[in-house]
């Protein structure tokens, strides 16, 4: 397994597994599902968007990283992360969660900050 910048042609992967978080309901603040349009705006409009795929190039996890805030707050990002309800307990989200950590500082932002874990997503409060 191993993290890398997305492609066009994750797009499909990306979006099912986005899609999958946003359906459970107890993750991610968004509640419209993602399409192939939608899911290329919103992918493409983050500042960095990353993949954990295998040797197939089959994405089993992703994440996107953007400014938490603008101007002098402008230093701060912020990461969301998805795994595959099939892929979980396989230590991606870690992985995923080390690489936004480098990723940032490359697209030279100073911080991530975590704000938005749900209560009750407990495997995310425990990474």
């Amino acid at each position: 397994m191993k993290i890398r910048e997305y492609v066009q042609g994750d797009l499909q992967g990306m979006i099912e597994i986005w899609n999958e978080v946003v359906e459970d309901g107890i993750a991610f603040p968004q509640e419209e599902l993602l399409d192939i349009r939608t899911g290329s705006d919103f992918f493409s409009s983050q500042t960095y968007c990353g993949v954990a795929v295998d040797e197939t190039q089959r994405v089993y996890g992703l994440y996107i990283l953007h400014p938490n805030n603008v101007g002098r707050c402008g230093h701060i990002c912020n990461a969301s992360y998805a795994v595959s309800k099939k892929s979980r307990g396989l230590h991606i989200g870690e992985m995923l969660v080390r690489d936004s950590l480098e990723r940032g500082k490359e697209c030279g932002f100073g911080i991530l900050q975590f704000n938005a874990v749900v209560a009750t997503n407990v495997q995310a409060r425990h990474l």
